[in-house]
């Protein structure tokens, strides 16, 4: 473990040195590369470095109690040799779960769909709730939400909705989010105050590059029609939307969005290539979870994973058994508490898995 360390910390110094290299200044996709690369190794070498710090430290107090000390120069020494000792082991878990493997979409961008299911118009309307919580909270991380394709009800509802959340390691915080999210409420259009349950779906797909996902033109058929619904006039007169599906794997994406039938395709084949590269790694993580235990933010799309109780004011993440009585504050967009837990909770997963083999 300590030579990988190590070797982390020689490379983020030669990183440091290529920064401030002219050539790879004037080149920026070279410094924009390494600047990430500096970025995300950061954190390791300064733990690192502080515990280097720590053990150099119990070694100098542990001679320094072998010499002969007055009462209480040995008693400060003792109380500053269990405070290192304390801080050592601290480092040493944190260090842990800094060398575990990352999730090479981490740092991507997301494309989420979120779909009423179960309950009609009620799952419409969870569906726009869900839509603006997290809408809230990109706007809190800081990220940029474009909304790509959206399937309004007549009450303000969405039967789909389509966004793509750009910004600083999306998917690291929203992989999470993926599964059957249930609603407990008194719907608006119930008159005898009874409690209805309604479900929306989640799904979160990292952004596939052309690099990582080629699909060849002769695997896609284009269909090319008329865009129904809002939109005034034009929508009858030009036929702007567009169908593509990937015959391999049958998966179809329609977008009619725009005016522009350039644009409808080219957000159609970001959504496609993002559910067929979504599609593929799922195949391989279900084989991979087969031989292992599940994990959190694994296994069955269609999984009940949250439940958010209006009458309590409360939300239940079944995965982790946490439960947090401040529905409130998580619909508008206040999600840290439970994004944090379920990264812990994974990385404990994954440091257990790791050292019972």
């Amino acid at each position: 473990m300590y030579d990988q360390l190590q070797s982390i910390e020689d490379r983020y110094e030669e990183l440091g040195e290529l920064l401030s290299d002219p050539a790879v200044i004037s080149d920026t996709k070279r410094f924009m590369q390494l600047s990430k690369e500096e970025a995300n190794t950061r954190e390791t070498v300064e733990v690192y470095r502080r515990y280097k710090e720590v053990v150099e430290g119990i070694k100098d107090t542990e001679e320094l109690l072998g010499e002969s000390l007055d009462a209480d120069m040995a008693e400060m020494a003792k109380e500053e040799l269990s405070d290192l000792k304390k801080e050592k082991e601290v480092l040493e878990d944190r260090i842990k779960i800094l060398l575990l493997p990352k999730d090479p979409n981490d740092d991507k961008n997301i494309i989420m769909e979120i779909r009423g299911a179960a309950g009609g118009d009620e799952a419409a309307l969870f569906a726009g709730d869900l839509f603006n919580m997290y809408q809230k909270y990109a706007e809190a991380q800081g990220w940029k939400v474009d909304v790509m394709d959206a399937n309004v009800t007549g009450i303000g509802g969405y039967k789909e909705v389509i966004m793509m959340i750009t910004g600083d390691s999306v998917f690291s915080k929203l992989k999470y989010e993926s599964g059957a999210h249930r609603v407990q409420r008194v719907p608006s259009t119930e008159s005898q105050g009874r409690i209805h349950t309604s479900t929306a779906t989640v799904v979160v797909m990292p952004e596939a590059e052309e690099v990582e996902i080629e699909i060849a033109d002769k695997d896609i058929r284009i269909d090319i029609y008329h865009a129904s619904g809002a939109g005034g006039q034009h929508v009858n007169k030009t036929a702007s939307a567009v169908r593509l599906t990937h015959l391999p794997t049958g998966i179809a994406v329609a977008m009619q969005d725009e005016r522009s039938q350039l644009k409808n395709r080219e957000k159609a084949m970001k959504v496609l290539r993002a559910r067929v590269y979504d599609q593929i790694s799922q195949e391989a993580q279900s084989e991979y979870d087969a031989n292992r235990k599940s994990a959190v933010g694994t296994g069955d799309r269609s999984e009940r994973i949250r439940t958010y109780n209006f009458p309590q004011n409360r939300v239940t993440d079944h995965r982790i058994g946490l439960t947090i009585q401040k529905l409130d504050q998580i619909l508008a967009g206040k999600l840290d508490e439970i994004v944090d837990a379920l990264i812990v909770y994974d990385q404990t997963s994954k440091l257990d898995e790791m050292q019972n083999g």
